[in-house]
């Protein structure tokens, strides 16, 4: 009886009340979101572009602790292989590279691409009302010249939810995670194409320098205008 009591009692000091819904572990919430990209119906632009992830993307974490809750979302590992996936989809070839300086070393290459994470942020089913988790992903894409030069960036933010579907661990802020990395994703694949310097580069034009290096790359020109679900 003793033995059961001390047990009981070490699970609730384990689980704060606040997340006791949502946590299956003693360790808290901790994922790596992985998604696949769908098969984007999209033309693909006739270019071979570098992919610049850096150290600081390919190791991004995000962590925080709520209600006595410890999150930890590792997003690098998941990012490195969806940048992959989105250039690829977009451009007709595409190699990543570890650093900038490896990619301009690089030969045949049209413009290199470097995304970064800006924020990440989330709301849990008890901030949401009980029901769903919420994600928002903000992001920045530079654009520089084969040489490194910036030409430009672009701004835009993937949102993503998922239904808590009972009691348990990570799944729903993994999930809605995900959907926020595709729904950056779809919006960058459809709406990039239609910017003034993704036509200089299907058309093998030299891209310009834009943007001073004293800002850099400040600025940037925002990818919102559609909606994509």
């Amino acid at each position: 009886m003793h033995a059961r009591l001390a047990a009981a009692a070490a699970l609730l000091r384990c689980l704060p009340l606040a997340v006791l819904p949502l946590l299956g572990a003693c360790g808290g919430v901790q994922i790596t979101p992985t998604p696949k990209l769908p098969r984007a119906l999209i033309t693909q632009l006739p270019a071979h572009v570098g992919v610049v992830v850096a150290g600081d993307m390919r190791n991004f974490s995000h962590k925080e602790t709520r209600a006595g809750a410890d999150f930890s979302v590792t997003l690098g590992p998941g990012h490195q292989k969806f940048s992959q996936d989105v250039f690829s989809a977009l451009f007709r070839e595409a190699t990543v590279y570890p650093d900038l300086a490896a990619a301009r070393s690089a030969n045949g290459l049209a413009a290199i691409f470097e995304p970064r994470i800006e924020q990440f942020s989330f709301a849990t089913a008890q901030e949401t009302g009980g029901s769903y988790y919420a994600v928002t992903i903000k992001y920045r894409i530079l654009l520089s010249t084969p040489g490194g030069d910036p030409v430009d960036a672009f701004t835009l933010t993937g949102y993503g939810n998922s239904l808590v579907g009972g009691i348990g661990s990570g799944e729903p802020l993994d999930f809605a995670t995900q959907a926020a990395m595709r729904d950056a994703a779809a919006k960058f694949l459809v709406q990039f194409p239609e910017q003034a310097v993704a036509k200089q580069i299907a058309a093998a034009q030299p891209l310009q320098v834009q943007l001073s290096a004293s800002n850099s790359m400040a600025s940037a020109d925002p990818i919102e205008a559609v909606a994509i679900k």
